[in-house]
């Protein structure tokens, strides 16, 4: 299994910017999926993840109302929408799978099997 990111860039304070995340392997609908992110001297921390089946979301409180997770079980791809950037949440942003047959804590980067490489999301004020 690997996961591979796009989307990132600068963008202004305010605007929105769309990240992917596309995930080889026939068993994509079986993984529970997250986004972390983590900025210069700053520990990884929770964004947001969406679960296999039911598609429940679960979100950092930090971007809660301007980021949306959803999925695409026929594309393999996750994609995190994020509006009303802030230059806080300026960082490198990593895409995570969870392989078991159950996430216990979505909320843990430590339930993440498989990370991608990240992708670099930088917010000017």
């Amino acid at each position: 299994v690997q996961l591979v990111e796009s989307g990132g860039g600068l963008v202004q304070a305010g605007g929105y910017l769309r990240l992917s995340c596309t995930v080889s392997g026939r068993s994509f609908s079986t993984y529970g999926m997250g986004w972390f992110r983590q900025a210069p001297r700053k520990e990884r921390e929770f964004v947001a993840a969406i679960s296999r089946r039911r598609g429940s979301t679960y979100y950092g409180d930090s971007v809660k109302g301007r980021f949306t997770i959803s999925r695409d079980n026929a594309k393999n791809i996750v994609t995190l929408e994020m509006t009303s950037l802030k230059p806080e949440d300026t960082a490198v942003y990593y895409c995570a799978a969870d392989l078991e047959m159950y996430t216990s804590n979505y909320y843990s980067r430590d339930e993440y099997d498989i990370w991608g490489q990240g992708t670099e999301v930088t917010v000017s004020s």
